[in-house]
C-alpha cells in the first residue's frame, strides 16, 4: 500500500451528479428549450439516465461499492415551473432523495442550481436581469424548507463557467458568431455577469444560514492554469476572470468545491489552445491529473484558506483502466496538497453515471455505464476500485 494520507476521519469519498444530466425530460429548463431549438447542433437530454425514478437504484450502487457520500443537485425548474409558482411534490420528490442517501449511508451533498434554470427566468434574461438576484434568492428559501438537516450545500455549480455560457448566449443573441471548437481560445467569463453570481451566491449563503445549519458554499471550476515566460500580466488578468473573481466571492464560506479535470498554459496571447494529441480525452482536454493538485493550491491561497471539497474531478475516456490511473494520479496530487497543510475534506468523482453532457452523449465519465435503451445500470471496475480507496481510508495500491 501507499502511504498514509492522513485524511480526516470524516472524508467524503463520493461521486457527483446534477439533475438536468441524470433525470430526463426537464421540460420546464431553459436547457431543454435550446437542446430543441438547436436543431442539429446539439444531442437532446430526452430521458436522460431515468434517475428521476432510479436514484435509489443509483444511490445503492455507490453505497454498496463503499462510498460514504453523493452530490446531487435538485432542479430549479421543477420546483418553481412557473414564477411564484413553487411545487410541493417536487420539494417531496427531492426530500425522498435526502432520506434515501441517508438510509444507504451516503452523506448528500446537495447542489441547488447546476447550470439549468427555469425557462421563465431565461426569458426575464436570465442572470443579466436586474431582478436575477431576487428571483434565484426567493427559490433558495423555499428549497431550505427540505434541507434544515443537510451537511453540505452548493449554492451555484461553477459561476464561471455560467458566466461564460451566459455571456456567450446573450453575444449570439445580438448576432455574434461564435466557434466553440477544442482548438480554438474560449471567452473569458463575463465579468459583470460573474460579479451577478458572486450577488446571488452571497445572497444565498445568507438564506441557508438562517434556515439550516448546513455548511455552505459554491463550486469553482478551476482551470489550473500555467504562465509561460514574459506572461505574467495576461495570465494575473485570466486568472482573475476565470477564477479568483468566484475565489473572492467565497471567503467567509463554510467550504469551497473544488473541480478539476484539465490544465493549460498561458502565453502572451492569452490561455494556448490544447493541441491534439492521442493522450487527449474525449473532450479534447490534455491528460493532466496532476491539475488537481495546482487547483487545490491555488484556492486554497485565494480563498484565504476556507476548507475545499473535490466536488467534481475526472476524465472522459472509454478505458476505465485509463480511468482508474488518472483518478490514483490525480489522489495522489490531492495527498501531498494534504501532506502541506490543505484542509480538504472530501473527494467526489465526476461521475456517478455515463450522463449526458450538455449537448453531446459522447463522453464518458461516469462509474456506472448505463444503456439508454433500457437504463440497466452497470458498475464499472472503477466504481469498485474507488469504493476500496474509501474503505481503505485512502490507501492507494502500489503501483496502481
Amino acid at each position: 500500500m501507499s502511504r498514509d494520507p492522513d485524511l480526516r476521519h470524516d472524508f467524503l469519498w463520493g461521486a457527483s451528479t446534477s439533475p438536468h444530466q441524470i433525470e430526463g425530460n426537464n421540460l420546464n429548463s431553459d436547457w431543454w428549450r435550446t437542446e430543441h431549438m438547436a436543431v442539429g447542433r446539439l444531442e437532446r437530454s430526452g430521458d436522460a439516465c431515468d434517475s428521476y425514478h432510479r436514484y435509489e437504484e443509483d444511490m445503492r450502487l455507490l453505497a454498496e461499492a463503499g462510498l460514504n457520500a453523493y452530490r446531487f443537485g435538485i432542479e430549479w425548474a421543477r420546483i418553481e415551473p412557473e414564477p411564484g409558482e413553487f411545487s410541493r411534490a417536487e420539494l417531496a420528490h427531492y426530500r425522498r432523495m435526502i432520506d434515501t442517501a441517508r438510509g444507504l449511508g451516503l452523506e448528500p451533498v446537495v447542489t441547488l442550481h447546476h447550470f439549468s434554470g427555469p425557462r421563465w427566468f431565461a426569458d426575464e434574461g436570465g442572470w443579466t436581469s436586474p431582478t436575477a438576484v431576487d428571483r434565484f434568492t426567493r427559490y433558495v428559501e423555499h428549497a431550505c424548507t427540505i434541507l434544515h438537516d443537510v451537511n453540505w450545500i452548493c449554492t451555484i455549480n461553477e459561476p464561471n463557467i455560467l458566466a461564460m455560457m451566459s455571456g456567450m448566449a446573450r453575444a449570439m443573441a445580438e448576432g455574434a458568431e461564435l466557434n466553440l471548437g477544442a482548438d480554438i481560445r474560449m471567452p473569458a467569463p463575463d465579468q459583470g455577469i460573474g460579479e451577478t453570481l458572486v450577488r446571488a451566491h452571497r445572497a444565498a449563503v445568507g438564506v441557508v444560514r438562517d434556515h439550516t445549519s448546513a455548511k455552505v458554499g459554491w463550486t469553482v471550476a478551476q482551470q489550473s492554469l500555467v504562465p509561460a515566460p514574459g506572461s505574467e500580466k495576461i495570465y494575473d488578468d485570466l486568472r482573475w476572470a476565470w477564477e479568483d473573481l468566484y475565489h473572492h466571492g467565497a471567503r467567509g464560506d463554510d467550504f469551497l468545491g473544488v473541480q478539476s479535470y484539465t490544465s493549460q498554459t498561458v502565453n502572451e496571447n492569452g490561455i494556448i489552445p490544447v493541441p491534439e494529441s492521442p493522450d487527449n480525452t474525449q473532450t479534447g482536454w490534455a491528460y493532466r491529473p496532476d491539475a488537481l493538485g495546482i487547483a487545490l493550491r491555488h484556492a486554497w491561497e485565494a480563498t484565504e484558506g476556507i476548507p475545499l471539497l473535490v466536488t467534481e474531478n475526472g476524465i472522459a475516456t472509454a478505458d476505465d483502466t485509463r480511468r482508474i490511473a488518472y483518478t490514483t494520479e490525480a489522489l495522489r496530487h490531492l495527498y501531498g496538497a494534504v501532506a502541506e497543510g490543505i484542509d480538504v475534506r472530501g473527494y467526489l468523482h465526476w461521475s456517478a453515471l455515463d450522463n449526458f453532457e450538455w449537448g453531446n452523449w459522447a463522453p464518458t465519465f461516469g462509474l456506472i455505464a448505463v444503456d439508454r435503451d433500457t437504463f440497466a445500470r452497470t458498475p464499472k471496475p472503477s466504481l469498485a476500485w474507488l469504493g476500496g480507496v474509501a474503505r481503505k481510508g485512502g490507501a492507494l495500491e502500489a503501483g496502481a
